[in-house]
């Protein structure tokens, strides 16, 4: 369907509903003057829209039909009007009532329209034209553009036209699974052929401007989300996937996770030396180290609240080389969640896809796989559509002796699911580390845009009640796009006033071990479809992580803390301590339905997973699948359960050790007669 006149009145309307202008403030005039629509290009909503699978694109066409309709008025009990004829505050009393309504659907419109509209107006920017409202609140935005422009160390190729490609090993996705199996294969001699869904992103390349590089380097330009809108989701597209845009904590699996997973699931191998070679392998490979300890406002109020309450805190171990106490470089460490363009980051980008290329690998990016071919129950390539840069479609086919399925554990079970593959667990048990964020304001600037986006870990709520499940508390990038997105909005003078102070805001992040998981399916087009509901055992460790985050916060001379929930339930403090308790011995008794409050996630993990029983997984030990021969798995999406930390180093130890089998082994054999088809 095409925008229309309509839609664009409708969506600048509500722009300048969630974001108000306001007369008559004496301090930063400007700022409060200005309203939403001077601010938003409505155009990119409908780019953003354009990603969603076709249910979610007719779902969001009827929502602006709603919003233009005199029958609007039924959802609110208010005058039977549509949105753009109806005063400024009835406007604002219509979105308070969809936010907390009975009706899911109404907070799922709420939920989106706030989400997009104000990460549009926070985080947009142009290469000549800051953002309007920035100047106000204290963000510089991009960093002075002294970065002297390097060639591609990678040449990727370029097809013009249909084409086909032979290869001994077909790679599909390049983040911290692909680009380890594409390194480890290539430099032992095999012929490797890499595909990657996202572009190839270089130095500049990488604009340090939020809105622009969402759009580049994340899935479903950084809207990729939960069927009924609940849990926002961040996954890397690009070359290099989240190894690009991670938050570079490279954690170790915990030795209690990996002895549940070994006993649980039937996969000795991650409790032996093997593993933990592979462990030592990529640890180096990425530079992992704790020696740069300058933190910024916000990771130094983790580690000042929690020694003074007497948690355990430790130090992140980061995969970072290179650094300075130069400004620029603490600084600059703060943008690498959009790319990072000084080349600190030692992703797959810089180490193994580097070592594929320089083995001869070839790498193909801005390619979609549509399927993995099979016949007689063997992998025998892909099938895939490469666009040009000119945005032609070019129809790619690969045939491989083995097929490296690892696009994360959203595509991967998508595209296993498309290429015929029925296991009933394909695709079950989604884990999503659901988080939430704790924010509070403190009396000194904090800066949270700059320095080491986390670079302090407090682990004392990671087992909770003698489980293995729990939360860690770890903090945030936050640029001011993704702060106005995920901080709670009850009407637009509160939330221009939390955004007014974002210089003096510090947030923490619940990480929560999920014991119950959801599920990934296919649309009757491929497109994955995705379903996670927060249990009541779950939630139970993440608002046992809130308590803690907020009593950090408190300790550590915040005056205010916010806590993430849609009714904005706010903490006072004075001398280290919460004055008004009560409010956090009631979180536990509000409603905490879907779009009630913020529920993200940056880790998704185990649709794929890993096991000894063939019934309950759907891929082996060794990562093959076992419904298909000579097709293997290597991403997060092969974990047998939750990690229950940051995921990148496990990921990468996983795809290492899967390489080292693929390199001790031979294809399996097909039928001589298929054999011969191929040839």
């Amino acid at each position: 369907m095409l925008p229309t006149a309509a839609h664009r009145l409708t969506l600048r309307a509500l722009a300048d509903t969630f974001i108000p202008g306001f007369e008559g403030k004496a301090d930063h005039a400007d700022f409060w003057r200005r309203r939403g629509s001077e601010g938003v290009d409505v155009e990119l909503v409908f780019e953003a829209i354009a990603e969603q699978p076709q249910g979610a694109q007719q779902e969001f066409w009827k929502l602006l039909g709603l919003l233009d309709s005199p029958m609007l008025g039924l959802t609110w009990l208010g005058p039977l009007k549509p949105f753009h004829r109806l005063s400024g505050e009835q406007r604002q009393q219509l979105l308070r009532s969809w936010a907390q309504s009975n009706l899911p659907q109404l907070r799922k419109g709420f939920g989106a329209l706030r989400k997009l509209l104000l990460f549009l107006y926070y985080g947009s920017s142009s290469a000549t034209v800051p953002n309007g409202a920035w100047a106000a609140m204290g963000y510089a935005g991009p960093l002075p553009d002294d970065v002297v422009d390097s060639p591609r160390p990678i040449q990727t190729l370029q097809p013009i036209a249909d084409v086909t490609y032979d290869c001994d090993v077909l790679v599909i996705g390049s983040g911290a699974g692909g680009g380890v199996v594409a390194g480890e294969l290539a430099a032992a001699g095999q012929n490797v052929l890499m595909l990657e869904k996202g572009p190839y992103c270089h130095g500049c390349d990488f604009t340090q401007r939020e809105v622009d590089m969402l759009g580049r380097l994340y899935d479903a330009k950084g809207t990729l989300s939960t069927q009924d809108g609940g849990v926002g989701l961040l996954a890397g597209s690009c070359l290099g996937g989240g190894t690009t845009v991670n938050w570079a904590g490279s954690f170790r699996t915990p030795d209690y996770v990996l002895e549940e997973w070994a006993r649980e699931h039937q996969v000795p191998h991650f409790t032996s030396q093997e593993f933990k070679r592979s462990l030592d392998a990529v640890s180096r490979a990425l530079s992992v180290n704790t020696d740069y300890t300058r933190h910024n406002g916000q990771n130094q109020a983790l580690w000042d609240g929690s020694t003074k309450l007497g948690q355990e805190v430790k130090l992140i171990p980061r995969n970072e080389k290179g650094l300075t106490d130069a400004d620029l470089h603490f600084q600059g460490l703060g943008y690498s969640t959009l790319g990072d363009r000084y080349g600190i980051k030692q992703g797959t980008l810089n180490t193994y896809l580097l070592r594929a290329f320089e083995h001869g690998a070839r790498i193909l990016a801005d390619t979609r796989v549509e399927r993995v071919t099979i016949e007689a129950g063997y992998a025998t390539g892909a099938e895939a559509v490469h666009t040009t840069a000119d945005g032609r479609p070019v129809r790619v086919t690969v045939r491989a002796r083995r097929v490296v399925v690892a696009g994360g554990a959203i595509q991967s079970p998508a595209l296993l699911l498309r290429s015929g593959l029925r296991h009933p667990h394909l695709g079950q048990h989604l884990h999503l580390h659901p988080t939430v964020v704790v924010s509070a304001l403190y009396p000194h600037r904090m800066d949270p845009w700059h320095g080491p986006s986390m670079s302090v870990v407090n682990d004392s709520f990671t087992k909770l009640n003698g489980t293995n499940f729990g939360a860690k508390i770890e903090t945030p990038p936050a640029h001011t796009g993704l702060m106005a997105m995920v901080l709670p909005w009850l009407n637009g003078e509160q939330h221009k006033q939390m955004m007014l102070d974002a210089a003096r805001l510090g947030s923490f992040i619940v990480l929560t071990r999920d014991r119950d998981g959801g599920r990934v399916r296919i649309d009757k087009h491929g497109a994955p479809l995705i379903d996670y509901a927060l249990s009541d055992f779950d939630r139970a460790s993440m608002l046992q992580g809130v308590r803690a985050a907020a009593e950090i916060h408190a300790a550590a001379g915040a005056t205010t803390v916010y806590l993430p929930h849609g009714t904005l339930p706010t903490l006072h403090a004075q001398d280290g301590r919460i004055q008004n308790p009560e409010v956090l011995d009631r979180l536990p008794h509000l409603s905490w339905k879907a779009n009630q409050f913020g529920l993200y996630s940056a880790h998704q993990m185990s649709t794929c997973r890993m096991g000894g029983g063939a019934a309950t997984h759907p891929v082996g030990p060794n990562g093959e699948t076992y419904e298909v021969k000579n097709l293997f798995v290597a991403d997060a999406s092969a974990f047998p359960a939750c990690s229950g930390v940051n995921p990148m180093l496990t990921i990468m130890a996983l795809a290492h050790y899967t390489a080292q089998q693929l390199k001790a082994s031979s294809p399996a054999t097909r039928p001589a007669v298929r054999a011969a088809q191929l040839t």
